[in-house]
């Protein structure tokens, strides 16, 4: 992703509290199990079971899940567009455990 730094995305997803739902690779603390593991997202096929997995696609999620799946568990996030795109770069380089 142009312009997107996996490194400013990890912070963000500390600040934004991801983990509290979420196990993500290289976050040692917390490790949620509301959401899925996102270790490995790179290689899925789909986001969510329903979208095609493409950075523009997840920065989108990433943002209002709600609006892209409608029922989704996932909230809204308070995150900019840049910082979603920083989220989905680190998510995408992200090394499984």
């Amino acid at each position: 992703m142009p312009n997107a730094s996996a490194e400013r995305g990890y912070n963000v997803i500390e600040s934004a509290g991801c983990g509290s739902c979420h196990t993500i690779p290289g976050l040692d603390w917390p490790k949620g199990k509301v959401g899925p593991d996102l270790a490995g997202l790179a290689e899925r096929a789909l986001i969510a079971g329903r979208l095609p997995n493409q950075p523009d696609i997840l920065a989108a999620y990433i943002r209002n899940a709600p609006a892209l799946v409608p029922g989704s568990g996932m909230p809204a996030m308070p995150v900019s567009k840049r910082e979603a795109r920083d989220i989905a770069a680190y998510l995408y380089e992200a090394e499984e455990p």
